[in-house]
């Protein structure tokens, strides 16, 4: 089966320095657990170590570009060899100038090809490797460049400050939710602006509707309804750190899980599609949000792969962002939604700029 992305994106470079979906929604979804099998698209690395932390019985990691499994390497050397402060320091989760002397402390771990790719790139050590993506340069822009002109250090520092769910309300309706934040907002984070210079415009090919306008209201829901003192997404993007709001991969409880299983971990750069013949069957998918980036026939005909590549049980999670993706009625009796654990999980996703987040469970594999 050909791969519809990677015959029309870019992944020539860093598209995603992080992993920017929620990794406790994704956990309490696929419930890994020791004896199963896991897949997940590697994408920067977080979310497949999150895994990890669970003691499955393996991963295996693929991604179609040879920049993010640089990525995962490069996070896999720095859980072998550094401490927890200093995978930190690493990721830029906290200010530190030591990033050099700890690129050099991970570099025997590295593959030939990720030892090139990070030593003709001291730079981004040096920012921090959390910090130097598309994705992530689109939100410094917004933060560095856009949200000044919007709302002053103090409403921001306020945004950020714990407060009850009523008292979140509250500052949203009086002090942030102005005509400039609107307007901003309809600009910055319309369909062409993040075609541009966030993501990839083939990734909005079967996305219909109003993009700013469905980002804005899951946004509101961010701000008010679940807590920005804890999130670790808008921490980021609002102050370019993680300010003690870590995801779940960087977390100091899951350090410890996360070294002692990565002999558990092998990583693939090669598509999806392309990818899973001559392996076990699985009982975990973590498929990111690649759905959004093909075709409705496309969608299903890998559905109708990856459930033949699953055991009975096994569970698929991935996510929508602006593109539906949903089971089809032609695979009924291959795919049960669950769709009430879905909704449960969605309503309290930190990674706020999705749509829907779908979780599905193997019935008996696709033939």
């Amino acid at each position: 089966m050909r791969s519809e992305a990677a015959e029309r994106a870019d992944f020539s470079g860093i598209r995603y320095a992080q992993c920017w979906e929620d990794a406790d929604v994704l956990l309490a979804a696929l419930e890994p657990a020791p004896g199963q099998r896991c897949v997940s698209i590697a994408s920067a690395g977080d979310n497949t170590l999150a895994l990890l932390s669970r003691d499955p019985e393996s991963v295996l990691a693929l991604d179609l570009s040879p920049a993010q499994i640089a990525c995962l390497e490069l996070r896999v050397a720095a859980y072998r060899e550094l401490q927890h402060g200093e995978l930190l320091a690493l990721i830029g989760s906290v200010e530190s100038d030591a990033r050099p002397r700890l690129y050099q402390t991970c570099r025997k771990h590295l593959s030939t090809d990720a030892l090139a790719f990070w030593d003709e790139r001291p730079d981004l050590i040096a920012a921090g490797i959390g910090s130097v993506g598309k994705f992530e340069h689109y939100f410094r822009l917004f933060r560095e460049r856009v949200l000044s002109l919007v709302h002053p250090r103090d409403d921001i520092q306020e945004l950020l400050r714990p407060k009850s769910i009523s008292e979140r309300r509250s500052f949203y309706d009086q002090r942030w939710n102005n005509l400039r934040w609107r307007f901003m907002f309809r600009v910055f984070f319309s369909r062409k602006l993040m075609g541009l210079l966030g993501r990839d415009p083939e990734f909005f090919r079967y996305v219909e509707g109003n993009v700013s306008e469905r980002i804005l209201k899951r946004t509101e829901y961010a701000l008010t309804e679940l807590d920005p003192a804890a999130n670790p997404y808008i921490q980021w993007i609002l102050t370019g750190r993680h300010n003690g709001a870590l995801p779940a991969a960087l977390r100091e409880e899951n350090f410890e899980p996360i070294r002692r299983n990565l002999d558990r971990l092998e990583w693939r750069c090669g598509a999806l599609e392309e990818s899973l013949t001559g392996y076990q069957k699985f009982d975990c998918f973590n498929l990111s949000d690649i759905f959004e980036y093909m075709s409705t026939s496309s969608y299903e005909e890998l559905l109708r792969l990856l459930t033949s590549s699953a055991r009975p049980g096994a569970r698929l999670a991935y996510w929508n962002m602006l593109a539906p993706r949903h089971r089809p009625e032609s695979m009924a009796a291959n795919l049960r939604p669950l769709a009430e654990l879905s909704a449960q999980l969605f309503a309290r996703d930190q990674a706020f700029f999705y749509g829907a987040f779908v979780v599905e469970e193997v019935v008996r594999g696709a033939t």
